[in-house]
């Protein structure tokens, strides 16, 4: 059984100005660089308690939270409600499972510095795309480790975007860019969060 490294902090996550704050940079950028639709389907990867989920859902369909923390997607559903948009909920964990399912996008936050795996994860993204499909991913950009209080789980210290692109051009990925979202102070630092969209 694997440790729910997130159980202790779910019921406060939320509470967290600068994670609120952090989330509506993100989703605003995420409006405003792609035309959403009313009948679109969205995966959110990583979707913790729902911040971005709750942003978005205005402008979609149907937004599917897949997280492997069932402590977060326990917060998550018990806001289902306050949402604009229907919802699905699916426990798993992607840098170790698939999911037989395609989205007319996928959206992420502050996710994928947990997955080992990168290339992995973004061939794995790009088969759950439909055709056109989007990705939209939000992370750090390169830090020196500071970022979290505790490194358990994490396996980047942000990322560095051309890299990046790279990792996403071989999965098959095109129209790749990159934009900053949102800047996350802290007493010793400050870090950069990039939005990087790219289309199937």
């Amino acid at each position: 059984m694997n440790k729910d490294l997130f159980e202790h902090k779910s019921k406060s996550w939320d509470m967290n100005s600068k994670r609120v704050q952090n989330a509506k940079s993100i989703a605003e950028l995420i409006v405003k660089n792609i035309k959403l639709g009313k009948s679109m389907e969205l995966m959110d990867f990583g979707a913790g308690t729902g911040l971005l989920s709750f942003l978005i859902a205005p402008f979609v369909d149907k937004i599917v939270a897949v997280d492997n923390s069932p402590s977060m997607l326990k917060e998550f559903e018990n806001k289902c409600d306050e949402f604009v948009c229907q919802t699905e909920i699916i426990q798993k964990d992607l840098s170790i499972e698939s999911l037989d399912r395609k989205f007319d996008g996928i959206i992420s936050s502050m996710t994928i510095h947990h997955l080992e795996d990168i290339i992995a994860l973004f061939s794995k993204l790009y088969d759950m795309l439909r055709e056109g499909g989007f990705i939209a991913i939000a992370d750090l950009d390169i830090e020196d480790g500071s970022f979290h209080s505790d490194n358990t789980g994490v396996f980047h210290h942000g990322f560095d975007r051309e890299a990046l692109e790279v990792i996403a051009e071989k999965a098959g990925f095109k129209e790749i860019k990159f934009d900053t979202a949102s800047t996350i102070s802290k007493p010793h630092r400050d870090f950069t969060v990039f939005l990087m969209t790219a289309k199937k």
